[in-house]
């Protein structure tokens, strides 16, 4: 269920399961990010050269999403991303408070995860995400932005779609929305970084204060994520009408 625990609105503040909802936001978006920033560490470790670097970056991320959604998915929907939790905000499957709420979780999941990071790597730093030499603020934001609407379309397929359920597309759609975001990684890490999460940039901005540019990583999947719901709702809605 997308949404979460159903409960009437009035009473989502006092219901528990929309603050065991945060709680596994927090989590997931938590062991999504270590994992994720602590593979550049692997890297680094490793000293390996950058297209072997790439494939062990885009592993950890896939492989982590994966984990991040599935073990999210029964309390909160397993979002582990403001612009997937934006996009389900856009497509009117979940309020107001729970957008705030979720994000708020999401962005503390990824601070603690960073400061866990420095905190058993002695020496270490969380390298923020910052544009590779050039490449344009008005590139970075579009690549963001088409890659976050892939991902959110992927989301919203595997996931949302209440004919994902009746198959074996629900099932899967950890596996398929942690691919997504593996290829994205491989496609566009080199050149700043393949955020499509303004979670995932704002933990490793925080611990190292590093902020230059840091509003792509939230205007790219924003706009792409929001963009992505409105599309497949409107798809949805007028394949239904079509049938009427």
């Amino acid at each position: 269920m997308f949404y979460g625990p159903i409960v009437r609105r009035d009473q989502e503040v006092t219901h528990r399961g929309t603050w065991r909802a945060a709680l596994s936001e927090f989590i997931s978006t938590l062991i999504f990010v270590f994992a994720s920033s602590g593979s550049a560490f692997a890297v680094n470790k490793l000293s390996v050269d950058a297209p072997a670097g790439l494939v062990i970056a885009a592993v950890a991320h896939a492989f982590a999403f994966f984990v991040a959604v599935a073990i999210g998915s029964n309390n909160s929907g397993g979002h582990v991303n403001p612009a997937v939790t934006f996009a389900a905000f856009v497509g009117g499957n979940l309020t107001v408070l729970r957008c705030v709420l979720y994000w708020i979780a999401q962005l503390l999941g990824s601070v603690v995860a960073c400061l866990l990071l420095i905190l058993a790597t002695p020496g270490q730093g969380v390298p923020a995400f910052r544009l590779s030499g050039g490449m344009g603020v008005r590139n970075a934001v579009v690549l963001e932005m088409v890659m976050t609407f892939g991902l959110v379309y992927t989301v919203y397929a595997t996931t949302v779609d209440p004919r994902s359920q009746k198959g074996k597309s629900g099932t899967m759609a950890p596996i398929v929305i942690g691919f997504i975001v593996g290829a994205n990684v491989l496609v566009a890490g080199p050149f700043g970084g393949a955020s499509m999460n303004p979670a995932a940039s704002f933990g490793p901005a925080v611990v190292s204060w590093t902020w230059k540019n840091h509003w792509i990583y939230w205007v790219g999947p924003l706009v792409g994520g929001g963009l992505a719901g409105f599309v497949y709702e409107l798809k949805y809605f007028s394949q239904d009408a079509d049938k009427k």
